[in-house]
This record gives C-alpha cells, structure tokens and sequence, in this order.
C-alpha cells in the first residue's frame, strides 16, 4: 500500500558537523557554476574571439547555441554521476564533478582564438562546453541530495535553499570578478579585456578548483546514505528502479514540461538574458551592465532562504504559484520599465517615432547563418532587417504585396531599400552601404597614407541617419542612467528567481532524505533539472518502510 506525505519518517536533527558539511558542499558548488555561467556572462566577447569567420549577427546566435550546449548534455550528466552517486556515494561524485568542471573551465582561458587555430578554436570550445554541462549535470542534483539527507526535522525546505543560492551566488561571483578585471581602475580596461583579459576569470577557476577539491576531500558520506551501504540495502540499479516504470516516466515528463520549463524561462530570463538585454538592446556598456545585475543579486540571493523557509510553513504550492503568477503578469511591463530606466533616450524614440518594415513576406529570410556564407544582399527584405539587426533597433513587420519592394519607415520618414535585382557587385555594395549610412548612420573615417600597395583613403566625415535624427541613442547615456530604479527592477527580477525555485525545494524536500529510505521515490525531476542522484534508493533504516512507495511524487502541496 502506497504511502502518504505525512506517513514519511521525520527526520534527524542535523549536528554541527553536518551543518559544516553542507556549507563545505554548498561553496563547491558555488564554485561550479561559477564555471558555468562565466560564458554567459562573456558570450559577445567568445563570439568575437572564436567565431570571427562568420557575421557578427550570426556570430552572436552561434555562441548563443555553443552556450546552450551545456544545457543540451546536463541531463546526460544527471543519469551518469546520479547512477554513480547512488552506487557508490555522493562525496567521490562531489569531486569528480568539481574536477572536471575546474579543469575543464581552465582550459577554455587557455585556447587559442579564430584567428591562430581557425574552425578548430570554436570546435574545441563546443567540446569543452559539453563537458561542463556534464559536470553540472551531476553536481546539482547530487549536492540538493546530500544537503536534503542532512537537513533537520521540518527545514529541508529552508537548507536546501542553500543549494539554490549557489546558483545565483556563482553568478555574482563570476560577474564581481569579470567587473574588477576589466575596470580601468582595478583591472586591465576595457579594450585590453576584449582582446586577451577576459581569459583571466576562467584562469582564475584553476584556483577555485584547489579550494574546492580541498573542501570537498573533507567532506564524509551522508549519515543515511552510510547506513544503507553498511547494511547492504542499497540499490543495485538505480537508473532501472528510478526509470524502468511508466508511473515514474510520466513523472519526470510532467516535471520537466509543466515544472521545470516555466521556471526556467524565469531564472534564465530574469538572470541571464537581462544582462544581453541590457547590453545588446538598451546598449549599456558591458562593465556597466554587470554592476548593476551584480548588485540586484547581491541584494536578492538571501531570499532565497526567506522563501525556503515560508515555505517549510505554508507549504510550495502557495510560493510557486505566486512567483509564477507575478512573472505571467509583471515580465513584460519589468522590461519596458527597464527600458525606460536604463536608456530614457530609446524609450522616448520608440514611443515617437516607431521603426517599421514594410515588405513581401516571402522575401525575408530567417537572418541565422551558422556557416557563414550568407551576404543578406539578395533581397531588399534581408537588408533592412540585416542592418536592423546589426544595430539592435527594435521594429514591427507590415505585410506588402508580391513583388513589392521593401521599404523601412521611421517616424513619419519613408526609405526604401535598394532593389538588389536591379545592381550588381560594386554598384550593389555602394548602393547598400549609402542606404545603411542614411538609415543608421556612418562613423567618420580618418584618412590613411597609401602602404604595402594599397591606395590613399581621404578622410570622411561621420554621416548622422535617420535614426539618431529621431532621436535613437548609439549608447546609453551613462548620466541619464537611472540606477536606483534600474537595480531595483533587476532586484524584483532576482525575486522571482527566489519564488519560482520553491518548485524544486517541494521536490528535494519530500523526495530526500525521505525519498532515499523508500525503495521506488517517485520523485526523478531532479534528471530534469540537473541531477538523479537521491531518488531511486532502498533503504532499511530504522524509520522506513521498504516496500512502501511513496505515492505523492513531486506533487505540489
């Protein structure tokens, strides 16, 4: 007969030891995704480092995807270290996974660039990726395991909220060092950073990883997990039990789609996207984009306990969904808030003189090349909008008839693009660029003394576009900056994170360390989120039943 939520055993009372060793476990894991997240924090500066051969749009949405990578073998990484996690115990997983991810991470400060190595730079980045994608993949779900297996009576919501906060508390250690490195005052500057120092951070990972194989070779066997391999009672396949049923199928199905996929949205969204949204879209620069961010996690990351612990007292449920809700109804508004705050200059513009694209659907083409080899000159859909791209300008499609030729308006302005059918080479590209200069704008080009064969250039002039004359800012005015109301936004963001994550407490919570003295935990969201390891053991403890399952799963309650 199944077993309710309540029928499940209290659990110890964690000693002063053990609160130790989590916190020992909890800065290793810290350290990870530390690892993890410095390539989202540094994704434009990789995309012009390995990936110069194609265009810089493409260029961005390829190291977009190289850092997706990682996230496309997380759950390879659960199903590998979980099933050794759950063999032969989670502290030799806790330091492989912290070695390979270390290690890993240092040899991305030591690759060589596009321009010495060619396609093999960005190849043996995707491969270095993919290995730390594996590495967390182990170490999140593994770590909440052996947290939950530790935490006192009534307080697994609150503790392992701990391993919530090293997400966020990795994050803002890799953007407080990315901020003291390129800093003109306390690193190398801004132009020196782009060319070689943003090597330094992931340098730096070679002395986290001492620190934390330090740490980690301390640490000892959860007392549960110890007592089931004292007594033999540990699974023999955990993949197979966790895995070998439909019930238990079904369950980490409807985690990942109806759990785990919104509150992703939230905690990439509101943590990591902001940051390209604030450089890419409000055009911020990079130093100033990440001080800010890391002060609204600064502010933010502690509650994640204050929610963890809310919600050990009215249970998940209430938590979640009102974490989600806020998202559903306030993420729209926040980043037009943001944008209002961050750069008063291009709200004002976008408000008055919208940018819209007049053309024949079937001439505009998708902008991704992940090869390189499109020009985006063979239709005057695909120049407006390459050139938009390029620039960052947001703007709204308009249907045209076939075969009419497509035209940007701006305001109350009307250009049409060139008609590419009608040019060809030189005049095409001439045409091109004066239509570019008159829409965006050309900077000033200095003159340069003919060398090496090639003829004199004469100075030019900068050319103001249409854009600037309505009012659309090249950058952000640092002056105009609302910076309490910016950080106070990306604060309100982080809070979400906070609330929204309670849907994995609710899952560690019930699953360890109760899940681990139950013979079939219905609880494998975790292979969804990034670890297995703690939710397919047997156990003959003291205060289980072995025969009984544990029919609630990963509900919310």
């Amino acid at each position: 007969m199944a077993s309710t939520f309540d029928d499940i055993p209290k659990h110890h009372v964690a000693t002063h030891s053990e609160k130790m060793v989590i916190t020992a476990s909890s800065l290793g894991t810290v350290f990870e995704w530390y690892d993890f997240y410095l390539y989202g924090l540094l994704t434009a500066i990789i995309a012009s480092q390995f990936l110069t051969g194609l265009n810089p749009t493409t260029a961005y949405i390829m190291a977009l995807l190289v850092f997706a990578s990682g996230f496309i073998v997380r759950p390879f990484g659960a199903l590998v270290f979980g099933h050794i996690g759950d063999l032969v115990g989670r502290r030799y997983t806790f330091i492989i996974t912290l070695a390979v991810m270390g290690a890993s991470t240092f040899l991305v400060g030591c690759l060589p660039t596009y321009k010495t190595a060619g396609v093999a730079a960005p190849a043996m980045l995707v491969a270095l990726r993919m290995v730390q994608g594996l590495a967390l993949g182990g170490e999140y779900g593994g770590a909440a395991s052996y947290v939950a297996e530790h935490a006192p009576n009534n307080k697994r919501g609150l503790y392992t909220s701990w391993i919530q906060i090293t997400a966020t508390a990795g994050l803002a250690m890799a953007l407080l060092i990315v901020i003291t490195v390129r800093s003109p005052v306390t690193g190398v500057g801004e132009a020196a950073f782009k060319e070689w120092g943003w090597r330094i951070p992931y340098l730096l990972s070679g002395l986290f990883l001492v620190i934390g194989l330090r740490l980690r070779l301390k640490l000892h066997e959860s007392p549960v997990f110890q007592k089931m391999k004292d007594e033999g009672t540990g699974s023999k396949a955990p993949l197979a039990e966790a895995f070998g049923q439909w019930g238990n199928v079904k369950v980490v199905i409807v985690a990942f789609f109806g759990a785990i996929a919104g509150q992703a949205v939230i905690f990439y969204g509101c943590q990591l996207y902001v940051m390209t949204f604030l450089e890419k879209m409000l055009k911020l620069d990079g130093l100033t984009a990440n001080v800010l961010l890391a002060a609204a996690l600064i502010l933010g990351s502690p509650f994640y306990l204050v929610f963890g612990a809310l919600s050990d007292r009215i249970g998940r449920k209430p938590v979640i969904l009102a974490g989600c809700l806020l998202a559903a109804v306030t993420l729209f508004p926040a980043f037009e808030g943001l944008t209002r705050a961050a750069n008063p200059a291009l709200a004002d513009a976008q408000a008055n003189a919208p940018v819209i694209v007049t053309a024949d659907p079937a001439e505009c083409n998708s902008q991704f090349d992940p090869v390189g080899g499109k020009t985006y000159d063979t239709t005057s859909c695909d120049i407006i909008k390459a050139m938009l791209a390029k620039s960052g300008i947001n703007y709204r499609n308009v249907a045209a008839p076939v075969g009419t030729i497509a035209s940007i308006t701006i305001g109350q302005t009307r250009f049409a693009a060139p008609d590419p059918a009608k040019l060809k080479g030189d005049d095409k590209k001439a045409a091109i660029a004066e239509f570019t200069a008159a829409v965006v704008g050309k900077a000033a080009t200095p003159a340069k003394p003919s060398e090496g064969g090639k003829p004199a250039v004469a100075a030019k002039p900068a050319v103001t576009g249409a854009l600037a004359n309505v009012g659309y800012p090249a950058k952000a005015d640092p002056a105009k900056i609302n910076t309490p109301l910016v950080i106070a936004i990306l604060f309100y963001l982080v809070i979400l994170v906070t609330m929204s994550m309670a849907r994995l407490r609710r899952c560690w919570s019930n699953c360890s360390p109760a899940g681990s003295a139950i013979r079939r935990c219905r609880c494998p969201i975790t292979s969804a989120t990034a670890g297995l390891a703690g939710c397919s053991r047997r156990s003959a403890l003291p205060w289980s039943r072995p025969t009984a399952t544990f029919s609630t799963g990963c509900g919310i309650r």
